[in-house]
């Protein structure tokens, strides 16, 4: 087996225009975005070890908030989900695998998640 390297970022509210009733459609809704990335790990970390042997956390979030286009209608939050994953493929050679998970807050009435989560692999 393979060793792997997971970066993670959670819980990140981003308003994002998607739905598919008219009440949703005219203004961006909250979603909470959280993802995990696998990927290419290094022999060994050592203490001095570069970023460039990692990837920066900044990215992540980049790919799930500035990254996502502006004006855009997702019809589905699985669009978003789609959209951020590919961003990422896109972003670094050595990602192997994204899971996305979006919540959408907005349709929450007791603190209950209801969203998706999508898994992608590198083609």
């Amino acid at each position: 087996m393979r060793d792997l390297l997971q970066l993670q970022v959670h819980d990140l509210e981003v308003q994002v225009l998607t739905g598919v009733y008219s009440e949703e459609t005219h203004l961006p809704q909250p979603l909470r975005i959280s993802m995990t990335v696998d990927l290419d790990c290094p022999e060994h970390f050592e203490p001095d070890t570069p970023l460039s042997a990692s990837k920066s956390y900044l990215d992540l979030k980049h790919a799930a908030s500035a990254a996502l286009p502006q004006g855009v209608h997702f019809t589905l939050i699985e669009g978003v989900a789609d959209h951020i994953a590919r961003t990422l493929f896109v972003s670094d050679a050595r990602i192997q695998r994204v899971e996305v998970v979006i919540v959408k807050l907005a349709i929450a009435e007791a603190g209950e998640s209801i969203g998706i989560r999508l898994v992608r692999h590198r083609p």
